[in-house]
């Protein structure tokens, strides 16, 4: 190969990492400014680049489409394999139809055919599975998920409809920092910068009704101090807070201690077996609340001994239900012992 096709690939390149670094696009003279050369040879510069790369222009301005970009990346077996298991995690964790998810599963599979056959195949079945036409097809929650995405690559603010739990519907501008699957809800959340009230929130990504990347660009920049992982790192989930986390205990009985045990439920869980067999858990939970349906679902098997605000939750969740199938309950609150007891006997222990 000459220097002067080197030269010209190193040109390519060059001009490939500019428009990256511009997704709004940069005019024809700015390009060659920035490059060195002159205006009529980043045109024909252009002309090639566009024939292996979605290059877009409208009017005096060239980008890259970030949408149809394709980054190469490189993996290892074990690496593919941790990916088929988070996309196996999201195709039993949600119930909407996401057609990107199931691309990059069977793209992974192909690349890994001649491979490892084996798990290629599987590979492709799961992207399979994740185009079934029994997936719930939501091109609402679909547009929303591809502009927030546009809007974190690009650092660029949406604007937004989001219906609150009351059933009406607000106005904001949207900044988003990170967006974070929920298996609980078969959902996910958005965590930026609101306006109004000019204050970090969190939106359900179902709730939000329309949206759209704000124009003329209104650009924003995450804060370095914004961690995620330390934002979330109390949460049960997606709930979090800047008050002190509560202090929640749970007893399990000796029936259900192993697969307590088996499982870490939380950073913070602490685990201690008791002499009879019941295991005390404890764990310092950003809110509470969110750990109920998690809680209801062992029954008759653990027991709230902390915080109040949560035992006296569980407690007439328990008498609500007696009364449904019904069953005769005091309402006398019993105590901490007799109330375990009683549970039980209702629960079938």
């Amino acid at each position: 190969m000459t220097e002067r096709s080197h030269s010209k690939a190193d040109r390519l390149l060059q001009l490939e990492q500019i428009l990256l670094a511009f997704p709004e696009g940069l005019r024809k003279a700015e390009i060659a400014r920035r490059m060195g050369v002159h205006r009529a040879t980043v045109g024909r510069y252009i002309e090639e680049l566009s024939c292996r790369l979605p290059i877009w222009e409208d009017e005096n301005l060239v980008g890259i489409s970030r949408d149809d970009y394709l980054t190469h990346v490189r993996l290892t077996i074990h690496e593919s394999m941790a990916l088929h298991l988070a996309a196996r995690l999201m195709a039993t964790r949600t119930d909407k139809h996401n057609p990107h998810a199931a691309s990059a599963l069977r793209k992974l599979g192909q690349a890994l055919t001649r491979f490892a056959p084996l798990v290629s195949r599987h590979l492709l079945a799961s992207a399979e599975v994740m185009d079934d036409a029994a997936r719930r097809h939501d091109p609402v929650y679909l547009e929303v998920l591809e502009t927030l995405t546009r809007a974190w690559s690009q650092g660029q603010m949406v604007h937004l409809w989001h219906r609150h739990e009351n059933g009406q519907v607000y106005e904001y501008d949207f900044a988003p920092y990170f967006i974070e699957p929920y298996a609980v809800g078969q959902t996910a959340h958005v965590i930026g910068w609101r306006e109004p009230p000019g204050a970090v929130r969190t939106l359900k990504l179902e709730r939000i009704q329309r949206i759209e990347l704000i124009k003329p660009s209104k650009p924003y920049a995450i804060p370095a101090d914004f961690d995620p992982r330390e934002k979330l790192a109390d949460a049960w989930g997606i709930w979090y807070t800047e008050a002190e986390p509560a202090q929640v205990v749970l007893k399990f009985h000796p029936r259900v201690a192993q697969r307590v045990r088996e499982t870490r439920w939380h950073r913070s869980e602490q685990v201690e077996e008791l002499p009879d067999g019941f295991l005390l858990w404890r764990a310092r939970i950003a809110e509470p609340q969110e750990m109920f349906p998690w809680i209801r679902g062992w029954g008759a098997d653990v027991e709230v001994l902390a915080p109040q605000e949560l035992r006296e939750q569980m407690v007439g969740e328990a008498r609500r239900m007696a009364q449904m199938y019904g069953w005769h309950v005091s309402s006398v609150p019993p105590s901490a012992t007799a109330h375990s007891s009683t549970l039980e006997d209702f629960f079938g222990g």
